[in-house]
């Protein structure tokens, strides 16, 4: 490939998330798609094993529901080590799966806890971890605990989309692809998009040209950042 000019990374993360991942691959320009709504919903009745978190913002949730009096079990099983440490900080004993949903799985089922699970959730969680827990003999009550409000790119943003310089773009979710191929064709996008996906179904979900793609060998941070990086190498060589 031809040598291009000096392409920027373009994080569309939760703020938090965002700012630490730009920190670890040494600056990015940030630009939110999401912004968490927390909800306030009833503990549902009678006693429960364990919590199960699925994301760092599920974890600040829970720790919302327990500050305004809602009684959860100190358990809680999570999908990776940053919700893992977001539970702790919230007080839980937390166990973390160190991937994705099917380690999420195979962690609870190795730990087979007796009683009742909560999941506590986004309206937009990815997978079908409370059908595939019932599944495997698990009994789960799963509860929306936020919603993610979609925003619009910042005009700093849009303006290095509508350039001719690249732009890396590090993906996360399914629905983080859909609503920026949906800013992508808001704004008239120019610049060479290069996308780094956290898996083939972001990959998948994200409709839109691009002229590098590279997929995560595995679903968490660490791959991402080489995914990022091998981005940087094809476009310099």
């Amino acid at each position: 490939m031809a040598r291009q000019s000096q392409p920027t990374i373009l994080l569309t993360r939760p703020l938090a998330q965002s700012e630490r991942f730009a920190d670890q691959i040494g600056g990015a320009v940030i630009s939110p798609l999401m912004r968490p709504e927390f909800l306030s919903p009833p503990v549902p009745a009678g006693e429960f094993a364990a919590i199960i978190l699925t994301s760092e913002t599920g974890a600040e949730a829970a720790g919302r529901i327990s500050a305004a009096g809602g009684v959860l079990p100190k358990r809680a099983f999570c999908v990776g080590n940053r919700t893992a440490e977001a539970a702790r900080a919230q007080g839980f004993d937390a166990q973390s799966a160190m991937g994705a949903a099917d380690d999420l799985l195979a962690l609870i089922n190795a730990a087979a806890p007796v009683g009742r699970l909560l999941l506590l959730r986004g309206q937009d969680s990815a997978g079908d971890l409370e059908r595939r827990l019932i599944s495997a003999g698990k009994e789960t009550v799963s509860v929306i605990v936020y919603h993610q409000i979609a925003q619009n790119l910042t005009d700093e943003a849009a303006g290095l989309l509508q350039g001719a310089s690249p732009v890396i773009l590090p993906i996360f979710s399914p629905r983080s692809a859909r609503l920026m191929v949906g800013e992508l064709r808001r704004v008239a996008a120019t610049a060479p998009i290069c996308l780094a996906a956290l898996s083939p179904a972001v990959a998948e979900a994200f409709d839109f040209p691009t002229s590098l793609r590279e997929i995560a060998l595995r679903p968490d941070s660490a791959a991402m950042i080489r995914a990022v990086e091998a981005v940087r190498v094809s476009l310099a060589s």
